[in-house]
């Protein structure tokens, strides 16, 4: 796993004021009820979010000490869609979590060449694991599906030592047709007289 580490300050203003002057207010979640409000530079963190996800896993470096966690609640702004504030589990490397990770789906262009169509059921999946080998996301190809096929847990790869938490045969997303209206040309050329005429 790429090592991501990021720089906290112990924050002691008011979070509108933090924000003001280009920091994202945070907490640093320890084990039990334990916390410590903080502060991270805005682009460095919005960095991490936007290339490893709302549960990135990642270092924070805080008073000359570093510790282990991943992002475990991130508040967006609802115009520019930046964090606003962020929650940070802290946990030892070791320590077995339950995660939800988007699914990803590739090949969509191939099965719309085949006049198909993928039917989501399911955007995100809940999994178990020591943090370190829980990947940011679950990538599915669909590609060479065919209409009617089913994207079940068989279709994720997880690493070795993560758990899917999900009923045996759950169904994420299925392959459908593409529905299409055919027009016979006599037909379309009536509709079209009729609107002349009624617009007349």
């Amino acid at each position: 796993m790429e090592e991501i580490a990021l720089k906290a300050v112990i924050r002691k203003d008011k979070p509108k004021k933090v924000r003001r002057e280009g920091f994202i207010p945070g907490v640093l979640n320890g084990p039990g009820t334990a916390s410590t409000p903080v502060q991270f530079e805005s682009g460095g963190l919005n960095k991490v979010i936007a290339r490893h996800g709302t549960n990135a896993k990642l270092w924070v470096m805080l008073g000359g000490e570093k510790k282990f966690g991943f992002l475990k609640e991130v508040q967006r702004h609802p115009v520019d869609g930046n964090a606003v504030h962020v929650s940070v589990q802290m946990i030892s490397e070791d320590q077995d979590v339950k995660m939800q990770l988007p699914i990803v789906f590739h090949g969509h262009g191939e099965l719309e060449h085949d006049l198909l169509q993928l039917q989501v059921y399911h955007s995100e999946v809940e999994v178990e694991g020591k943090a370190t080998l829980i990947p940011d996301e679950i990538v599915t190809e669909v590609s060479g599906k065919k209409a009617g096929e089913a994207i079940t847990a068989a279709d994720f790869h997880l690493p070795a030592g993560v758990r899917l938490i999900a009923p045996e045969g759950e169904i994420y997303a299925v392959i459908k047709p593409v529905r299409t209206v055919v027009v016979d040309a006599d037909e379309e050329t009536q509709t079209a007289a009729e609107e002349a005429a009624n617009q007349s």
